[in-house]
């Protein structure tokens, strides 16, 4: 598995030339319009628009700061709008982060819950859901007549418990991950309620520390051993990946493997390997099993990379190196996207090429095959200039990666 992660990382690092520099730059601060974690462009850049009561800024200074704020992209003067900015999450709106940061400073149980359910970055626990649901239904539908005899009194309550770790250890992850980059957050995601201020460090410490304790011990108490070693060494490669002075997200290749480690093969493995404990039937490497920890942990490689197409900016400016601060987002989008269709091409050949009956021809093909031609509709409508376009592209990558755990109940 890490082979195929390491090959895949280099491939698209071959695919595309050496760009510029990173820079470093500083930001004045906010406008009272919006929030103060959201930095504004520099005060002499400030004109006043001649019949409404919001600034304008040149198109000199346009192009950086709309990268964050979603101004127009063009040749004309860009006026700062209001109007929803999108994040993978969904589209936020900064007034409405204002008022949520007013109501949690004032002690709302609404606004501190809401804050804390953006804290877990809800992508990342879709993800994680659909992993475990479809990895429980692969090993169920791969043992024989375990469906009709499984002890569901227990099954049930041990696969809830284990969901439970599964997020618990996704919440301190992501977690951390936001109190180390609350600088960098503030200019690349000033929505996250660490960088917005909605969530003070003490309670997002507090969060933190929780989910990396209570995960680590229901998985202790209640799998084998095997599951504890594997869940911690997830835990581990999550946090070096934010924790100083390793933090492996300053290397690309460094991040790119922890990322497709953790969510690729760690957590696909680890699912089915507990549910085949749970019913009593002795783990094999099954074809399916297979074929999905090479798939997902080659998708997750792109993910870790295409993570960072909308961060350039902050990424540049705190000295984090990315592939997309090295060779630009354009380069970076097409090489991932190529990285991925030849991922779709394994898996077509693999239904194409297995022995008879090893997977479902109409499932593994034609599903792949769907999938691909949605890859590349939505990569014929990326513009790399738009950070609106950039930001929706990566969400499309994060869709398809939704819908092959889906696909894979049904090969």
């Amino acid at each position: 598995m890490f082979t195929n992660h390491i090959f895949i990382t280099l491939l698209v690092g071959s695919l595309i030339s050496r760009g510029t520099n990173g820079f470093s730059s500083s930001r004045t601060p906010l406008s009272r319009r919006i929030s103060a974690s959201i930095p504004s462009p520099p005060a002499t850049a400030i004109g006043r628009h001649p019949t409404k009561n919001y600034p304008v800024v040149p198109f000199q200074t346009c192009k950086s700061w709309s990268s964050h704020h979603s101004l127009s992209w063009n040749n004309q003067p860009c006026e700062k709008s209001f109007q929803l900015q999108m994040a993978v999450e969904g589209d936020f709106d900064p007034d409405s982060i204002s008022r949520s940061v007013e109501e949690a400073k004032a002690g709302s149980i609404k606004a501190r819950l809401r804050a804390l359910y953006k804290f877990t970055r809800p992508h990342t626990i879709r993800g994680t859901i659909l992993a475990s649901i479809a990895g429980t239904i692969r090993a169920l539908v791969d043992t024989p007549g375990s469906i009709a005899t499984a002890n569901w009194n227990m099954m049930l309550p041990r696969a809830f418990i284990g969901m439970i770790a599964l997020l618990m250890g996704n919440a301190f992850i992501v977690g951390i991950n936001q109190i180390y980059d609350e600088k960098i957050d503030k200019m690349n995601k000033p929505f996250l309620p660490v960088a917005s201020g909605e969530m003070s460090k003490r309670f997002a410490w507090g969060a933190v520390l929780t989910g990396g304790c209570v995960g680590p011990l229901i998985v202790w108490n209640f799998f084998p051993l095997l599951l504890f070693k594997l869940y911690m060494l997830g835990w581990f490669l999550g946090a070096i990946y934010s924790v100083p002075p390793i933090r492996t997200k300053r290397n690309p290749i460094a991040a790119g493997l922890t990322i497709a480690t953790v969510r690729g093969f760690l957590l696909n493995f680890g699912v089915y390997y507990a549910v085949k404990d749970a019913i009593g039937a002795t783990f094999s490497w099954s074809p399916k099993v297979s074929f999905i920890a090479r798939f997902m942990t080659i998708f997750a490689t792109v993910i870790a990379i295409t993570k960072d197409l909308p961060d350039v900016e902050g990424d540049k400016a705190y000295n984090i190196q990315t592939f997309a601060t090295k060779v630009g987002v354009d380069r970076i989008a097409k090489g991932a996207t190529f990285c991925l269709l030849m991922n779709y091409v394994h898996a077509i050949l693999t239904g194409l090429l297995s022995k008879a009956g090893t997977f479902r021809p109409l499932s593994m093909v034609g599903g792949h095959a769907a999938l691909m031609a949605m890859l590349l509709f939505r990569f014929q409508q990326l513009d790399s200039s738009q950070i609106r376009s950039i930001k929706t592209y990566y969400k499309h990558i994060w869709d398809l990666f939704y819908l092959e755990y889906a696909l894979y109940t049904l090969i």
